[in-house]
């Protein structure tokens, strides 16, 4: 066997998995280039959730992130996640808009797209696949892992082969939840192997407890790589450690050259932001947790899950909340729990918990049923297609959803024209999928109000809230907790502004 190849994933999902994809790219940087000058074989540093959350939470462009990453990682292969048809969203975008936004990715330098589609209906990344090709770039199937009565190992291994045919160039096993298990992950890697040309990776979570074992297996499998991530960014609801997985397979199969007295090094540099994002980490998804194997929650979704319950008061009630989760995946056609499926079953069971049995439908869920997201490994359950059907008063379709879609892409650059938004892919695209973001995101600042003293003192801050950018003042947000401390002289002030855990420098001086 060639010497089994590591993944580092905690520049995406470890922080995605652990701490709600609040990394922000400040946190990465002083890092990026000792990651790079490991050895691993992919770094995966975009696409999940990162892009919502770059928008949606840190303000941050995420292209610009990707861009900052490449330059500090020149030697290492960059990987993101795709989600077929529904690029990092939750729906279906038409087939211009998945176009334009791989090309746009390739060219910031995205090397590998891992691509999966949520029910793995293998015609709804088709488009993704061909796009990356064209761009002349690395397309990976990911075949997501789950267990149901209508789950066969048979299934995965030919929805593995479409994916060849279509032309990927590798697959990844992806069990987001941690579910497979060792004797399971040996079968499916060696029939892989055998009936595909084509390197298999294995990507899991240790929420239950399995990741550890299913990687020890799938290597004395033959499998060609796993994924991990670096402490405390890793285990739990994360990617098993990279230390960890050197140790286990030591003596097992050949393993990659890396530094261990660096990856502590590191561990102790991630403890400090972890630490600074405290107020996104949960003791529940640092632990082993077996329910997982009754729930099959992702690892991705539980730190984002508990923060969810918590914003609809019903943070006591998780227990009853799991507990409905795998009874309304069964009502939806046994589908996969990944995004963006995972978090539709999710709302829909804490709408029948806060509200009574499908008594509120989400808009997703009667999608889903109305087969909007693709064809479900299972019926749907008659009385929720009723009611899918009653309250939208639409009939399920036949095909791919996507030929039901008409281009969009000129329609979306004369919306982004008419917001006085820049008209490039990059902006169009990302305003596709996050519209209200990406116009918050670019919003010029408010100009200074003419009544405004001319002695104001001016503020210099990285960043900076524009409202306190252009009047001189430092503003909260309704609920917002801000804590103020620093020092003083004759000419200028100099102080730390801390709001909802976020550490911002402040100078004030005369002009």
């Amino acid at each position: 066997m060639n010497p089994i190849k590591f993944n580092m994933t905690v520049l995406r999902d470890g922080h995605q998995s652990l701490a709600a994809t609040r990394m922000k790219t400040a946190q990465m940087v002083p890092i990026a280039g000792r990651l790079d000058d490991m050895g691993y074989n992919v770094l995966e540093t975009w696409g999940g959730a990162t892009i919502d959350s770059c928008l949606r939470y840190l303000k941050e462009n995420p292209f610009d992130r990707l861009d900052t990453l490449k330059k500090l990682t020149p030697k290492t292969p960059h990987s993101m996640l795709l989600r077929g048809q529904n690029l990092l969203q939750y729906t279906n975008f038409p087939d211009d808009v998945v176009d334009a936004f791989v090309a746009v990715s390739a060219k910031h330098g995205m090397d590998i797209f891992r691509i999966f589609d949520a029910l793995n209906d293998v015609r709804n990344t088709e488009r993704a696949i061909a796009a990356v090709l064209k761009a002349g770039k690395h397309a990976q199937g990911a075949i997501s892992y789950t267990t149901s009565p209508v789950h066969t190992l048979d299934s995965f291994v030919e929805l593995g082969k479409n994916f060849v045919r279509l032309g990927c160039q590798s697959l990844c096993i992806k069990d987001m939840a941690g579910l497979i298990t060792p004797d399971i992950v040996s079968v499916l890697v060696k029939r892989l192997k055998t009936e595909v040309n084509v390197p298999i990776f294995l990507h899991s979570h240790n929420t239950a407890g399995l990741a550890v074992g299913s990687y020890l297996a799938a290597a004395q499998a033959g499998i060609d790589g796993i994924d991990v991530s670096i402490a405390p960014f890793a285990n739990g609801t994360g990617q098993p450690d990279a230390a960890l997985m050197l140790s286990v397979l030591n003596g097992v199969r050949e393993l990659p050259e890396l530094d261990i007295n660096e990856l502590y090094s590191l561990t102790q540099y991630l403890k400090g932001t972890y630490n600074e994002l405290k107020e996104f980490t949960s003791p529940s998804n640092e632990r082993i947790d077996v329910d997982i194997l009754r729930y099959q929650i992702p690892g991705g979704m539980m730190s984002n899950f508990v923060n969810q319950l918590k914003e609809q008061g019903i943070s006591d009630k998780l227990d009853e909340v799991m507990q409905e989760v795998p009874r309304v995946r069964e009502a939806l056609g046994w589908i996969p729990l990944v995004t963006p499926t995972s978090q539709i079953v999710g709302n829909q069971a804490m709408l029948n918990v806060k509200f009574g049995k499908w008594k509120m439908l989400s808009q997703p869920a009667m999608d889903i049923a109305l087969g909007k997201y693709g064809k479900t490994p299972g019926p749907i359950d008659p009385e929720v297609l009723k009611l899918s059907i009653e309250k939208s008063g639409k009939q399920p379709i036949e095909g791919r959803p996507a030929d039901h879609m008409a281009p969009r892409m000129e329609t979306l650059r004369a919306e982004c024209k008419a917001k006085g938004l820049p008209e490039t892919d990059e902006i169009v695209t990302l305003y596709a999928m996050f519209p209200q973001q990406v116009v918050e995101m670019l919003k010029p600042a408010p100009v200074a109000s003419s009544s405004q003293s001319t002695q104001s003192p001016k503020v210099a801050s990285t960043p900076t809230p524009s409202s306190a950018q252009s009047s001189g003042q430092v503003l909260a947000k309704p609920q917002e907790k801000v804590a103020l401390s620093g020092s003083t002289s004759k000419s200028k002030m100099e102080f730390n502004l801390t709001i909802n855990g976020t550490s911002h420098q402040i100078k004030v001086e005369e002009f």
